[in-house]
Parts: C-alpha cells; sequence; structure tokens
C-alpha cells in the first residue's frame, strides 16, 4: 500500500489479474499516480480510468433526467470492467451486433435490458438476438421490415425516423433514420399488413450534439408518430431519444435535460409511455486520462535567420491509436504538461506527432506548450469515448494498456 498525507490517496489492490483495480480514499491526484506507478521508466503509453467518475456521471444522469432510462452505447467504450460496472450501476445497453449483445448477455444482463438499436442488422445477428430473445430494435426502412418478418417476426420494432442537429460532431442522419413525414407512417403501415409489432419511435440528433434544442424539435415529431401508430391500433410505450449527449460538460448536459423534460411533460405526460436514451461518451469520457511520454524532439528553425519557428515532439501514441478520436470522432484533444503552472514559464508553437511512419499520425497541429525534454510526460484527459474500441496496433506500436481507480468511499 502507498499513502501520500497532503492528498490522503492511498492504494490497495482489489482484483489480480487482467483487470486490478487499484482504490483511493478522497482524490486521485495524475502527479502521484504517475510517481506510484512509475510512468518515466516505461515506453508505453498508459490509460488511467477511473471508474468513480461513471459512477457519478449515473448520479448525475439520474439526478437531472430522472424519466429517461440510460441504454449505454457500448460501442463507444466497450472495456470490460467499463461495461460491468455500468451493468451493476442498472443501466441498459445499446448494442449494434452479435458480438455486442453477446458480451452484454455473458455478464449476467437480462435481454430485456438490452436495445438491438443497428436499424440495418446481418440476417445471422437477427438470428442470434432470436435466440437469445433479445425483441426490441429499431428499423428505418422496408427492406429491414420484410426481413425481420421472416427471420424475427416475434421481435418489436422501434421506428427511427431523421431528425439531427444543426450542429453536431459526428451527424448520422445520412446514414440512419427514414424520413418522418413521408417514410414513417407508411413503414408502420407496412409493419402492421405484415402482423408486426410497432412498440415505439426512435430518433437520433447525432454524435456530440450541440445544437440542444434539436431534442425538443424530435420529441414533438415523435408524437404525432406516437398518434398515428394508435390510430393504427399499437399501443406504443417506447420512446428512444438516443444519444448525443456530452461526456465532458457536465453544465451543457445540464441545459440539454431541461429541454428534454420540459418537452417530454408537454408531448409525453402520460407516464406510460417508457422513454430511454444511448448514451456513450457521456459516461465515460471523462474517466479517461491518457498519459503519454515524449521520446523524440525537433526545432524548426528559419533557414535565414535560424529563428525559432516552432518545437515538434513525437509521442509513444498516436492517431492509428488512441488518438483515432481526432479522424473517426472528430475531437479536438486537449494536452496538460506537468512542469507547474509558472506564469513566467515561456511557451512556444508546438507540434505534436504521432510514432507511426506516416505523416497523417499528426495529434496536435498548433499548441503552446513549454520547453520539454526527451522523456517528459504529457497527460490527455477526456479521453474515454470513442478511442480503445478503434486503436490498432499499425506500424507495430501496441495500443496502451488500461490502469483502474476506485475511490473506496468506506
Amino acid at each position: 500500500m502507498h499513502s501520500n498525507n497532503k492528498n490522503q490517496v492511498y492504494y490497495s489492490q482489489m482484483f489480480k489479474g487482467k483487470n486490478e483495480i487499484t482504490y483511493y480514499s478522497t482524490e486521485l491526484p495524475l502527479k502521484t499516480v504517475i510517481q506510484t506507478f512509475d510512468f518515466k521508466n516505461t515506453d508505453e503509453a498508459l490509460f488511467i480510468c477511473d471508474l468513480t467518475k461513471i459512477k457519478e456521471k449515473y448520479i448525475t444522469w439520474r439526478k437531472y433526467m430522472p424519466r429517461v432510462k440510460p441504454y449505454y452505447a457500448i460501442k463507444c467504450n466497450d472495456d470490460e470492467l467499463v461495461i460491468k460496472t455500468l451493468a451493476d450501476l442498472g443501466t441498459g445497453f445499446d448494442c449494434a451486433s452479435k458480438n455486442e449483445i453477446k458480451q452484454i448477455l455473458n455478464i449476467g444482463v437480462q435481454p430485456e435490458r438490452i436495445i438491438f438499436a443497428n436499424p440495418c442488422k446481418l440476417t445471422s445477428h437477427i438470428k442470434y438476438a432470436r435466440s437469445n430473445q433479445v425483441l426490441n430494435g429499431t428499423v428505418d426502412n422496408e427492406f429491414e421490415i420484410y426481413k425481420l418478418h421472416k427471420y424475427y417476426p416475434q421481435s418489436n420494432l422501434i421506428i427511427r425516423f431523421r431528425c439531427e442537429a444543426a450542429e453536431v460532431q459526428c451527424p448520422l442522419g445520412e446514414k440512419f433514420g427514414c424520413d418522418a413525414e413521408q417514410d414513417a407512417s407508411a413503414l408502420m403501415l407496412l409493419a402492421k399488413s405484415l402482423q408486426l409489432n410497432v412498440i415505439g419511435i426512435s430518433f437520433h440528433v447525432g454524435s456530440g450534439c450541440k445544437d440542444f434544442p434539436a431534442y425538443d424539435r424530435a420529441i414533438s415529431i415523435a408524437k404525432k408518430l406516437f398518434k398515428f401508430g394508435g390510430l393504427l391500433g399499437y399501443d406504443m410505450d417506447l420512446l428512444d431519444i438516443g444519444g448525443g449527449f456530452p461526456g465532458s460538460s457536465d453544465e451543457n448536459f445540464k441545459v440539454i435535460a431541461a429541454i428534454v423534460n420540459k418537452s417530454l411533460n408537454r408531448h409525453f405526460p402520460d407516464r406510460k409511455v417508457n422513454v430511454i436514451a444511448e448514451p456513450g461518451r457521456f459516461f465515460v469520457a471523462a474517466a479517461y486520462t491518457l498519459i503519454c511520454k515524449i521520446y523524440a524532439k525537433r526545432e524548426v528553425r528559419s533557414p535565414y535567420d535560424n529563428k525559432l519557428l516552432r518545437k515538434m515532439y513525437y509521442l509513444n501514441d498516436g492517431v492509428y491509436g488512441s488518438f483515432n478520436c481526432i479522424l473517426y470522432d472528430h475531437q479536438e484533444v486537449t494536452v496538460n504538461h506537468f512542469l507547474g503552472k509558472d506564469s513566467y514559464l515561456p511557451s512556444f508553437k508546438t507540434l505534436i506527432w504521432g510514432p507511426t511512419c506516416d505523416a497523417l499520425d499528426k495529434i496536435i497541429e498548433d499548441t503552446e506548450l513549454p520547453d520539454l525534454c526527451c522523456g517528459d510526460l504529457l497527460a490527455f484527459p477526456n479521453m474515454g469515448a470513442y478511442t480503445i474500441p478503434i486503436a490498432s496496433p499499425f506500424n507495430g506500436f501496441m495500443s496502451p494498456k488500461t490502469l483502474y481507480f476506485l475511490q473506496n468511499k468506506k
């Protein structure tokens, strides 16, 4: 056990083996963790995962949006301990494939807590869902309705319509979601003619939504579709408001929650309608900090007067690894150094590279950092979303391992 009187930190191992969890008492200062686990003497980048932050996010969700049950989108981060933590808290799960469904069932989650939220499904995956009684799934076109009629007629259909936010980190509307006015009613009519059960309506405003009123617009459209379903004789009782919830700003989440709550009270005052959502980054983004080491350095100078133009640092992780979120999730990452907060410390124009031989492997093109040396460490907060599941060992650089921490509040 290691202790630090100033921060009242102590460590003890909970599990031995693949996923060790380390307990701490009151707070988790990065410098103490780095010293304790000797980051300086490893050439591997490492994730620090604070599972306590995931639990705190769940408390925040329940406090500000109590009517909406979260179904965690495991594509965002499918880490075993993250999934288990959320399962123990009582969340449902948004799964998009056979393997994701299997992962959730294997930890003892009941199929009723799973929504098969991929509108276009492989036939073998439909059969797997059927054999495991995963009933609820989204659909957005007539070909999928015919497919479900053939392979899983007992399933519960949730019609997904398109209502995209004006400003969003990752737009989804071009790929998924039917036209609410032209197609949604036709899909319900088709399902009715095939004697399929439609239980609800779904939408997704886009991942990383910044146009918060989009939720209200979508909920008002969903209400109209509920009314049409009622005219067809469907007793629909499920509204899925999708994802898009921020993971690094609780203040923005509170604004969204207020909009959603007000809209639900106006359009769906009847509590017999169960409301769910598909948050991903909300739960995991802030739980992860990536620690990287500078292993090489260059200074770029003017050929005319030798004036320093910028400093370039090369790190042991890059866009083919954990920083794939820059390419695929359009994230703008934040970097922190460990030289202290001396206001007199000069800073320089800086470019940060990843380790591979590809010039695309650029982490941050233009930032300001003090003069750093090979062996110095940099921290990147809010790195838990759309990083780990997508990372590859391109060029022989392996994905970082994860150190797990949990606050012991006893």
